[in-house]
């Protein structure tokens, strides 16, 4: 009797296949996942536990890497040839910075540093140009930060230009404590020390001080002790939006 040499055809052999009395299917790849890719230490890309006022990288330094805050906060300063020092941003957890050496950047323009105990994932260039290329949603995730930091920047500078010291403290705390995008009532956000308030808002110590207290006897702020930062109620929102009736 002939033997029945015939292969089925049909739509299994595409997604398993016997092998001495045993079937493996075959397994779809996983989706790339941007967040896990930062979360995990791999090929080009490192992961940084960072103290208090570490500096990643020094005005003039190599720009050789791109980096994303997976936790805490990072200062980022300028120094003019005169030695003065300007605060220029404050990042948090979902920001990169470092990305001017993608187009070319040889000198890192500012000074990175961290504020209090910060997780920082360090990405060499060549493995961020290829993540950048290789997948799509990865990129789409770096373009939106592109975009926001650069309407982030463009409203900085208008606040700077037209509005009094106060109005833009009160600003600054609004945006540490993400006003605007979770509906809450009330946040809080890290200490930040009196004198990079005044750094990033462009004004004098003594003047931040005044501004925090009247906040406080306002109830717009409260402090919650020496080690935390400030408690923002939404009502702060009366500095920078008065109403038509104390406009």
């Amino acid at each position: 009797m002939a033997n029945d040499t015939s292969l089925s055809t049909g739509p299994n052999i595409a997604t398993a296949r016997s092998c001495g009395g045993a079937t493996f299917a075959h397994r779809r790849p996983t989706p790339f996942n941007p967040t896990t890719y930062l979360e995990q230490v791999g090929e080009g890309r490192v992961t940084l536990q960072c103290r208090n006022h570490q500096i990643l990288f020094a005005q003039g330094d190599a720009a050789s890497a791109v980096f994303y805050i997976l936790k805490g906060l990072v200062k980022l300063t300028v120094i003019s040839p005169q030695g003065k020092e300007a605060v220029v941003g404050i990042l948090e957890s979902g920001d990169f910075f470092g990305e001017a050496c993608l187009a070319g950047q040889l000198e890192s323009m500012a000074t990175a540093t961290s504020l209090g105990s910060s997780t920082i994932v360090r990405i060499d260039r060549a493995t961020m140009t290829h993540v950048l290329h290789k997948e799509p949603a990865f990129s789409e995730l770096f373009m939106s930060h592109l975009v926001t930091r650069n309407l982030r920047t463009q409203e900085d500078l208008v606040d700077q230009l037209f509005n009094p010291a106060e109005k833009r403290l009160a600003r600054m705390l609004l945006l540490l404590a993400h006003f605007g995008k979770e509906g809450s009532t009330e946040s809080v956000i890290p200490k930040i020390s009196q004198e990079t308030l005044a750094e990033m808002v462009g004004t004098t110590r003594s003047r931040v001080s005044f501004f925090l207290n009247r906040f406080k006897k306002l109830g717009f702020i409260e402090y919650i002790n020496s080690n935390a930062g400030y408690l923002v109620h939404s009502s702060l929102m009366n500095v920078v939006q008065p109403s038509a009736s104390t406009a």
